[in-house]
């Protein structure tokens, strides 16, 4: 019996990391850049099954038994979490500090405690002419410096290979890389990753549009029908615990009654 409470316990740990997965996308749904987070669930026996042969002990023997607890055999877990990459839809805001990236796998590199990556393109300046992320972050160019504009500059083109010009004179390209596995980036916050250098490959053609906005790539729909679905199993893997305990109480008084009697 205390089996099943073990897998209903696990079930709904599983659901509320879930929750907070889902919950988290719903916030963003409007900020520009974001990527949607996903997680993966599995068993603890099919887990254990592939990585059995690396333990430094034989199967079947007493030593071994402590790497596995029959009593959480099917538990669900949380075996990954992992970031959808795809492009969500391009706004058009006709804003020339907004710049939207082309490919998927390509991002601006800005400067937060050495190099990171992010594709939210809403830029301002601020009070020195520094080109900066909403947060406040500089952007870099192709020589790892922050662009700099004059505040007094009329006009301001950014064009398809990233190149910057201030009033029809060219004063820096953005630095704009690429990521050749996308799983390997671990994320910061909302809309930075934190990447290996030597996986980078810095762009520069066709790579950037001025004027537009990459919004999120949240679908609010799926994700409300996830939220639902998630809420009513954790709704139900409550009710079986509390099953579970009653049935495990109702137990433990009639043995502790005929045991003094």
């Amino acid at each position: 019996m205390i089996n099943g409470f073990y897998d209903a316990a696990g079930g709904m740990v599983t659901q509320f990391n879930k929750l907070n997965v889902i919950s988290n996308n719903l916030a963003n749904v409007n900020t520009p850049g974001f990527k949607q987070d996903d997680i993966i669930i599995g068993e603890y026996e099919r887990l254990f099954s592939t990585k059995r042969d690396k333990l430094p002990l034989q199967n079947n023997t007493k030593q071994a038994a402590k790497f596995l607890n029959r009593n959480l055999n099917k538990v669900p877990i949380v075996v990954a979490e992992y970031t959808n990459f795809s492009i969500g839809n391009l706004q058009k805001t006709s804003n020339p500090l907004d710049v939207a990236l082309k490919q998927k796998d390509s991002f601006f590199v800005v400067d937060f405690n050495g190099e990171k990556l992010t594709r939210a393109g809403n830029f301002n300046l601020d009070s020195n002419g520094y080109l900066v992320t909403k947060e406040g972050y500089k952007v870099l160019d192709v020589n790892n410096k922050p662009i700099q504009i004059p505040l007094n500059a009329s006009k301001i083109v950014i064009n398809n290979d990233g190149d910057i010009y201030v009033d029809n004179e060219k004063i820096a390209k953005l630095k704009v890389v690429s990521i050749d596995n996308l799983q390997t980036l671990k994320k910061i916050g909302n809309t930075m990753w934190q990447f290996n250098p030597n996986r980078a490959k810095v762009l520069k053609t066709n790579i950037t549009l001025q004027g537009f906005l990459e919004k999120s790539n949240v679908n609010p729909i799926t994700e409300m029908t996830g939220l639902i679905e998630t809420n009513r199993l954790v709704e139900e893997y409550q009710k079986v615990m509390t099953t579970f305990m009653d049935d495990l109480n109702q137990d433990a008084i009639n043995k502790l009654a005929s045991i003094r009697a």
